[in-house]
Formats: structure tokens, C-alpha cells, sequence
């Protein structure tokens, strides 16, 4: 008695914990072996991650409720990795990401990601979400998708019209699609049939649908568990010299930690537990990371559809994640034959649900009435990664997102008012940066050199030094022989400021009488 006792006590919450790793394991289930598919590989690299997410990066402290495996975020650009350079380098890639992930955790760099605008950030997951849909409609009709993300958008009308002439396409279409009516539908379920994943629940209706009508659909390849293991050799890492592959390298890292890091963020808002500590997070991320590229499979990140399940489950403590990881090792040890009977269209259907979540309808629709430019920044980096590639869309919408910051600090107002006898007042308010010094420059040398001028500068909250020295100069060589000298009135500074509001001695002196 004692000894149970005792457990208790050290574990008081591992019943919660228990019931949400099971819950945890039936949502990340699908999507291990859904992503996987989708990205080129074996249906068995997607659970390597998912049970490496589990019990490596689960034991690890950062965030105690959020859990980590394949993302449907990476899947464009791990396709395209291993289409280029082959499956062999996918594990020296995922590896080097590890590294550098484990490298800015050391260096406390965790928290900068956050500074990263999340117009990019949802941009990126958008335009993600875009090439996964386009690209897994092929898939449902068990056709081939063109590489590039403007090919698959535009191939689409000609792959329909394939498609309505085979009747195996159209079968594998029909799965496909009752696959994500049945994710859409079963949230309007009662509570107590949600206890199911919907994504699960889907799968095993399309396999008993398959089964029972004798459909002509394709399944999943089953290799097996330590075949589908595979370490990098000395030729994968000679790639590293290849200026693709470290490209690669760096969009898998910098996707990789936001992504992470973000959904941290997220998760923090759902529970009342302990908060995260984001460099030791991106230290836990890169460890999985690192152990995922010895073992040649997908990289991870934390997912907010399992982390989100996992809170709502009831999860307490880390036990919930690393016991959904053991789950997910003892299915692919156990029961792999299971993985031959899923249909390929299923799981398509699975990620074009996940494709469409990527994309945020409901918050373009607020941001463009608000904030246009963060829109505008949303929209151009979805629409780059659709057109060009992931690594340049992103690197495009940072781009844009510098600017428009740039733009906005540099936010000046130039006021003349001349009242046709006296001196001419200029009012500058808001902030002189050399980015507006021409059109300072522009608005003031216009002005008559015979009338005397008074320049306000107390409405600007920042001067730089070179529009300050070009102020100056202006000033010094404007007016004409016999007019007065420009009267230029400085921006106050907080010293001279506190000086001039603090109140003097003799009316703060205490009466004597």
C-alpha cells in the first residue's frame, strides 16, 4: 500500500495524462503517416518522427503540453528536398537543422523568433496550405502532380477532366472526398462520439469502404519499421558543400523554430500550467531534430492540432506526449501490416483538410480591415511561395514586411502656413528619418528666401543625425542678404523636458511657519 502511495504522490496526474497520450495518439496517428505519403517518403519515416517527437523532445523541459512530429507546414519543402537531392540527404539535412536549432537555443535565440511578423508567418502557412491542396487533389484521384506550385493550380481543369474519364479515378476521388466530409461532419457530432478523432474516424471508414466494396484504390506501401531507417552515409554529408542544400538547411530551420515557437506561444493561451521557456523549447526542437536526421526521417516541429488535443484532453504534465510517442512505437512495431490497408486517397483527403486549416480566411478578412498592410504582406508571401518556391517566398515576404516597417517609422507630416505678413511657420511632426530627408529637403527649399521662416521641430517624436545636419545646413544658407535667419525651434528632449516640468525649490519648500 505504501508503495502505490508513493506513486502516487509522484505521479498524481498520470490518469489525465494516460487518457490524453491515447487521444494524442489517435490524432497523430493519420497525420505521421499522411504527411510521410505526402512528402515523398515511406508511410514509416512519418511515425520515426512522430515517436522521436514523443519520447526524445517530450522528455526534454521548454513546453510542457505542446507535442512535436511531422507538420503538414513542412511537407512542400521536404517533397521538394527529397525530389532534388534524393532521400539519402534528407537525413544530413534534418540533422544539420537539429544542430543549428540546438546552436540559437544555447545562444538564448529563442524569443527572437518571436520579433518575426506573423503576416509572414500565417503568409507562409497559407501559401503551405495552397500547394498541399492543389497537390494532394491530384493524389485523391491517384494522379500525378506537376513539381511546380503554379503547375499543380494550373493542371488542375485538364487532371478533372482526366479524372471524369476513369472510373478508377473517380473511385479514388469519391474516397477521397468522403474522407473530408466525414472530418467536417463529425465535429457536429455529440461530444461523446468526438472522443474519436475525427481524422481517425475518417481513415477507418474509408478502409472499411474500400473493403467492403472492392474499390480499385491504391494503399499504403508498408516497408517496415528499421527498414525504413536510414542513417546517412559520407556521401550524403559531402552534399553539405552543395549552396542548395544549405538554402535548404536554413528554410528548414527558420520554418522549423516559428513554426515551433509559435505554436508555443498558442498553447500558453490554452492552459494555466507552466509557461514556456523558448530557448530551452528550441534547444528540445533541435535535439529531436538531430536524433530524426541520424535516423533519415522527417523533421518536426510542435504541432497545434496534437498540442491543442492534447490540452483539451486533459494532459497535466509531459508524461501525455512521451506516452503517445511509446504508442506510436509499439503500433509500427506491432501492428505494421495496419498500415497496408490505408488508402492513399484518404489520407490525401486528410491533408487537404489540414491545407485548408493552414489558411486563415476569417483573420485576412479582420487584418484587411484594420491593418491593410499586414494584409497586403499575408497575401504577397502566400502567393510567392505558390509561384516560386518556399525558401524564396518567405524570404520575399520578410522583405516586404522590412519595408513597410521602414516605411511606417519614417512616417512624416510637413505643415506650412503662411498668413501673408509675418514669418512663414513649417510644423514637422512624426519621425525625420533619412528615408524622408528629399521630400523634407523638397517641401523647404521651395519656400521664398525673402521672408523670414520658423521651422517647429517640437512635433517630431525622432530626428535622425542626417536629417538633423541636413536641417541645419538648410537653415544656415536659406535666407536671402537682409531677411532674418531661419528660426529653427528643436524637438525637446526628455532631460530638458523633466527639467522644465519639475517644479523649483521655492514652490516646493515646506512652510517654515
Amino acid at each position: 500500500m505504501s508503495d502505490a502511495m508513493t506513486r502516487i504522490a509522484k505521479y498524481p496526474f498520470l490518469r489525465q495524462d494516460f487518457a490524453a497520450s491515447l487521444v494524442v495518439f489517435l490524432v497523430a496517428l493519420p497525420l505521421c503517416v499522411g504527411v510521410a505519403v505526402a512528402s515523398g517518403v515511406p508511410a514509416e519515416v512519418g511515425l520515426i518522427t512522430g515517436i522521436v517527437g514523443g519520447i526524445v523532445t517530450g522528455l526534454l523541459p521548454g513546453s510542457s503540453l505542446q507535442v512535436s512530429g511531422p507538420a503538414a507546414g513542412l511537407t512542400v519543402l521536404v517533397y521538394e528536398a527529397v525530389q532534388t537531392y534524393g532521400l539519402a540527404a534528407l537525413g544530413v539535412i534534418v540533422l544539420a537543422t537539429g544542430l543549428l536549432q540546438l546552436g540559437m537555443g544555447a545562444l538564448r535565440l529563442g524569443r527572437w523568433f518571436r520579433a518575426i511578423s506573423l503576416s509572414v508567418v500565417e503568409g507562409m502557412l497559407a501559401g503551405i496550405g495552397l500547394v498541399i491542396i492543389a497537390g494532394q487533389l491530384y493524389a485523391a484521384a491517384g494522379l500525378e502532380a506537376p513539381s511546380s506550385g503554379l503547375g499543380k493550380i494550373a493542371g488542375l481543369p485538364g487532371a478533372a477532366a482526366d479524372a471524369v474519364g476513369s472510373a478508377e479515378a473517380l473511385a479514388s476521388l469519391a474516397v477521397g472526398a468522403g474522407t473530408i466530409a466525414v472530418m467536417v461532419l463529425w465535429k457536429k457530432l455529440p461530444r461523446q462520439a468526438q472522443t474519436v478523432p475525427g481524422a481517425l474516424a475518417a481513415v477507418v471508414l474509408a478502409v472499411l469502404a474500400v473493403l467492403a466494396f472492392g474499390l480499385p484504390v491504391a494503399t499504403v506501401e508498408v516497408n517496415g519499421l528499421l527498414d525504413s531507417v536510414q542513417v546517412p552515409g559520407a556521401d550524403a554529408f559531402g552534399e553539405l558543400a552543395s549552396v542548395g542544400i544549405i538554402g535548404t538547411i536554413i528554410a528548414f530551420t527558420l520554418i522549423a523554430s516559428a513554426e515551433s515557437l509559435f505554436s508555443a506561444a498558442a498553447v500558453d493561451r490554452l492552459h494555466d500550467g507552466p509557461r514556456t521557456e523558448y530557448n530551452k523549447e528550441l534547444m528540445a526542437q533541435g535535439a529531436g531534430n538531430a536524433v530524426c536526421g541520424v535516423l533519415g526521417a522527417l523533421p518536426m516541429t510542435a504541432v497545434i492540432v496534437r498540442s491543442s488535443a492534447n490540452v483539451a484532453a486533459g494532459a497535466r504534465t509531459k508524461a501525455s506526449r512521451v506516452l503517445h510517442g511509446v504508442w506510436l512505437l509499439l503500433f509500427a512495431a506491432l501492428l505494421p501490416a495496419a498500415l497496408a490497408l490505408i488508402p492513399l486517397p484518404a489520407l490525401a483527403g486528410i491533408l487537404v483538410h489540414a491545407g485548408w486549416k493552414l489558411i486563415p480566411f476569417r483573420g485576412l478578412a479582420a487584418l484587411w480591415r484594420t491593418h491593410r498592410g499586414e494584409a497586403l504582406i499575408l497575401v504577397v508571401t502566400a502567393v510567392s511561395i505558390v509561384a516560386v518556391n518556399m525558401f524564396e517566398g518567405v524570404l520575399i515576404g520578410l522583405a516586404l514586411s522590412v519595408v513597410k516597417t521602414a516605411w511606417e517609422a519614417s512616417h512624416l507630416r510637413t505643415e506650412t502656413v503662411d498668413k501673408g505678413a509675418g514669418p512663414i511657420q513649417v510644423y514637422l511632426t512624426g519621425n525625420a528619418t533619412f528615408l524622408r530627408l528629399p521630400k523634407i529637403l523638397d517641401s523647404l527649399e521651395s519656400l521664398p528666401q525673402d521672408r523670414p521662416i520658423e521651422l517647429d521641430l517640437t512635433g517630431l517624436h525622432h530626428l535622425d543625425h542626417a536629417c538633423r545636419t541636413a536641417l541645419e545646413n538648410w537653415a544656415e544658407r536659406h535666407s536671402a542678404t537682409g531677411t532674418d535667419p531661419v528660426k529653427v525651434t528643436g524637438p525637446t528632449r526628455p532631460a530638458e523636458r523633466a527639467t522644465a516640468e519639475r517644479p523649483s525649490a521655492e514652490h516646493t519648500a515646506a512652510p517654515t511657519g
